[in-house]
């Protein structure tokens, strides 16, 4: 696995999220490839994690705050130095091996790289409102053309979002946990087997009863079935049948079968006597209390996916609850009076909603929960209301209404609760992270602006969102770089074109299995865009075909055939 840390000199930020290790040596020095540098950096810790009940609760509605300033870095201005490991660069991202879309909740691996941190680092998410004149919540009407930001300056702001806002575990019955994570490393709360029983059905006695030439008869002095709470004491000379899962009676240290005796099997009726016509060996056809697992013992690591077989060693080991990631609780808004339902007929100027189903599928896929989706025109009043009538919720993402038009409904609406920028990135250039209240309370809840194209919206969710839905999850370690997702590194089948001086996002897909591209290289994967058109940002219906995110670093006017880039997986 290898990661692409900065191309740019490192600072330090005055604002540090949650303090993490110390950054490790390399294991030997960059060497660049495909206009990125890669070296070797272990993985991103996965949760258990070190804070497993810290959560920033949500403050009250305050109407009346000051504008939150949203200037752009002063990288010559000096930090105060922070003790917090640096995260990436702006297009910085981890490589590992990758199977497009892969099943589970949104997995990062850490990327230790120098960062470019700047000074302000998202204040605009971690800043407590203020009071202030009752005209200062006036829609923000400033220039439309704010800051243009790197990719790391703005996933800086991303990720201190999520990192002021981590979730605390849910404990939810066993039975219900079907497709969550665990959230802590899980131990054997009872043993395994909880007690000494039978493995067969047949009969319990003693094995120095089968002493010399058989066959041997017994008496048959009880029946002992799976459930039977009583306490059965065998006597030399003595049998008991017994049913597989009874708990072996006492005295007793040997099981035979009953195809070995002269009793049919499936009768209803113990026999007044047995013959035993095999004599197994000592302790045959008994499970021994503890000796699959002893109490204590572990069981599953957190981060583990709860299926079937998960939930089942889980409860068989004393488990009735279980402490598992919070799937973060998400509202999902698309903006435009040209929206219209899937199916309702269109006029002219008009179009589907595809990014509101989009976002609701990259949510759930990503370990969201959407609890509401709303639908909205063109005026702040309308937003507004529908915020303050929504349910409860831990982060909300908006598609659409954030760029340089007469009705960015979403930038007018939350001009004093977010900071607008562009990010030096195609697609997706405009942006916005901030907090903003939620529902009849008022609940100060993080939020996520998104631009309202398709492909923009489906590039910069797996960019920026899916990885903050991690951090607040639990899922990652609440540590700096924790957002930056994973990737692998492909080559280029045909070539297209990139826009020089910005990061592109474009989507991909694999062409052919992994090839060596010589004799004696190593493997490697091929990809081709899904649409001859490149990354534009309307192409929403070529994106069912994607596999992976192809990141293009600005110094690149054009991919070239056969050059190397790093492709970012996919949630889901």
């Amino acid at each position: 696995m290898v990661a692409i840390p900065p191309t740019h000199p490192p600072t330090t930020a005055s604002h540090a999220p949650t303090a993490g290790p110390a950054t490790t040596k390399h294991s030997r020095q960059p060497t660049p490839t495909g206009g990125f540098t890669t070296i070797d950096t272990p993985p991103r810790r996965v949760a258990g994690v070190s804070q497993p009940y810290g959560r920033n609760s949500p403050q009250p509605r305050t109407r009346n705050r000051q504008p939150r300033h949203h200037s752009r870095p002063n990288h010559d201005r000096t930090q105060p130095p922070t003790t917090h490991p640096p995260t990436t660069a702006s297009h910085g991202l981890v490589h590992e091996d990758f199977a497009p879309r892969t099943s589970g909740c949104h997995c990062a691996r850490l990327a230790e790289g120098s960062p470019a941190q700047h000074g302000r680092l998202a204040a605009l998410a971690t800043s407590a409102p203020s009071q202030a004149p009752a005209d200062s919540a006036r829609p923000y009407t400033g220039v439309m053309h704010d800051p243009t930001l790197s990719t790391m300056e703005h996933r800086d702001l991303i990720e201190a979002l999520a990192l002021s806002h981590i979730l605390p575990h849910d404990m939810v019955p066993a039975e219900e946990c079907l497709g969550r994570r665990l959230a802590v490393d899980l131990s054997a709360r009872i043993p395994l087997p909880p007690f000494t029983n039978s493995a067969m059905d047949g009969f319990a006695l003693r094995r120095a009863d089968l002493e010399g030439e058989g066959p041997w008869t017994l008496p048959v002095v009880a029946d002992v079935a799976a459930g039977d709470t009583r306490e059965h004491h065998l006597e030399p000379g003595q049998a008991m049948r017994i049913m597989t899962g009874a708990a072996l009676p006492d005295g007793a240290d040997t099981v035979v079968k009953v195809e070995h005796t002269d009793h049919a099997p499936g009768i209803a009726q113990a026999p007044a006597t047995v013959q035993i016509r095999v004599a197994p060996k000592l302790g045959a056809n008994v499970r021994i209390k503890g000796e699959a697992l002893e109490a204590g013992s572990p069981v599953l690591k957190a981060g583990h996916l709860l299926d079937g077989t998960a939930l089942a060693a889980a409860i068989s080991v004393g488990h009735g609850t279980l402490p598992v990631l919070p799937r973060p609780r998400v509202i999902v808004v698309s903006t435009g009076t040209e929206l219209k339902r899937a199916g309702e007929a269109l006029e002219r100027g008009q179009i589907p909603d595809s990014n509101g189903i989009l976002l609701r599928g990259l949510v759930e896929d990503a370990g969201g929960r959407v609890v509401a989706h709303l639908r909205t025109g063109d005026t702040p009043a309308e937003l507004r209301r529908a915020l303050d009538a929504a349910p409860d919720a831990d982060l909300v993402i908006t598609a659409g209404g954030i760029s340089a038009g007469a009705f960015e409904v979403v930038r007018l609406t939350l001009g004093t609760d977010a900071g607008f920028h562009h990010v030096a990135q195609q697609p997706g250039g405009p942006q916005g992270v901030g907090s903003t209240p939620v529902g009849r309370e008022g609940r100060e809840t993080p939020i996520i602006c998104l631009p309202g194209n398709p492909v923009s919206v489906f590039t910069t969710f797996h960019m920026y969102v899916a990885g903050a839905l991690a951090v607040m999850s639990g899922l990652v370690l609440p540590e700096r770089g924790a957002t930056v997702p994973s990737a692998v590194m492909a080559r280029a089948r045909v070539g297209w074109d990139s826009p020089e001086g910005k990061t592109q996002f474009i989507p991909l897909r694999f062409v052919d299995e992994a090839v060596a591209d010589f004799p004696g290289q190593a493997r490697s994967r091929w990809v081709e865009p899904v649409h001859a058109m490149g990354s534009k940002s309307h192409l929403v219906a070529s994106l069912a075909h994607a596999q992976g995110i192809g990141v293009v670093a600005p110094e690149f006017a054009a991919v070239e055939e056969g050059q190397e880039l790093a492709v970012v997986q996919l949630v889901g």
